[in-house]
């Protein structure tokens, strides 16, 4: 019999704001204006979220390090939100790393990748891609950067810097996103959110099963399974755990990783109900691979040299 997952946790996936810097213009534009995006009304996060608001809402979940991706800090003022992040205490492991963002068809794209990357704790890059043609629900400037010669210099800057590449795009442009990923065999790529299943219908799921089973055989590539409760705001276990099952069916547990995306995924669920989810879908595997999803696979990937205690696992079986 399996034995349930009751190790350390390292989320890899989340973000903090400071609303008073007044960095955000897409949070500051929805506080301004009440509008919605893809995850519906953001009014319940239209407030700081610091590390003391991090470790309330996951304080029952063993986390033992994080790494926090870019937040959509302003383009004006670059390199500033890592800088704030080295800023903060972090002696709890919130925000071990970071994945800072640098859009890679910049003007100034070459001199602040290698400025990110002198910073030892940036471990990565997110330039997110994720384009749809109503303008509420796409979160990149315009359609098709990653065939954009400009754009593709700038990646090939991330890869030579040996920093990772997180990968945030819709299904539609998991096509392009394979060629994309072939063309950069070194790059390792971090798909995030599960590949964002947000178009529910029958089509729509399909070509996002389609999609995320080709990019599931680069092995270049990994993916979070974060946030799907945006995808599916009515959620249920069973609801879940159908896309949850196919993430691991395409991508295995020793290339896929649980992350929170708090407070994002707070819109619609708690920190408590988002992992409880994951514990119940991945109780089926084996202790090592339930390791893969919440531990292993995220120190691997980020380089994180989070040590385990030797005595913590024992014989599982």
């Amino acid at each position: 019999m399996t034995q349930a997952y009751d190790g350390p946790v390292i989320d890899p996936h989340h973000h903090l704001w400071d609303l008073s810097l007044q960095r955000h213009p897409w949070l500051q534009k929805a506080r301004a204006a009440g509008e919605e995006i893809v995850f519906g009304s953001l009014a319940p996060i239209l407030c700081d979220y610091g590390i003391g608001d991090y470790r309330a809402d996951a304080a029952h979940q063993n986390v033992v390090a994080t790494v926090h991706v870019e937040a959509g800090w302003s383009d004006e003022h670059p390199l500033e939100e890592s800088r704030w992040l080295d800023g903060l205490d972090r002696t709890s492991g919130v925000a071990h790393r970071y994945i800072a963002r640098v859009p890679l068809d910049g003007p100034d794209a070459m001199r602040l990748l290698e400025a990110e990357a002198e910073n030892p704790n940036v471990v990565g890059i997110r330039d997110i891609l994720s384009w749809h043609p109503e303008a509420a629900k796409s979160f990149a400037p315009r359609a098709n950067r990653m065939s954009d010669p400009a754009w593709r210099a700038g990646l090939a800057e991330v890869t030579r810097l040996g920093l990772v590449f997180d990968l945030m795009l819709y299904p539609w442009q998991m096509g392009e996103a394979l060629e994309l990923v072939r063309a950069f065999p070194l790059t390792l790529f971090v798909l995030n959110h599960g590949g964002s299943p947000a178009d529910r219908t029958e089509d729509g799921m399909a070509l996002w099963r389609r999609g995320l089973r080709a990019l599931g055989n680069e092995q270049n590539v990994r993916l979070k399974i974060s946030d799907l409760v945006a995808y599916d705001n009515q959620w249920t276990l069973e609801s879940l755990r159908p896309v949850i099952e196919h993430c691991l069916d395409c991508f295995g547990p020793d290339r896929s990783m649980f992350a929170s995306d708090f407070p994002v995924a707070g819109l619609h669920a708690s920190f408590d109900e988002v992992y409880q989810v994951f514990r119940i879908v991945a109780s089926q595997l084996s202790y090592d691979e339930q390791r893969a999803l919440f531990f292993a696979t995220a120190n691997d990937t980020y380089r994180l040299g989070i040590a385990e205690p030797a005595d913590i696992w024992g014989c599982h079986v």
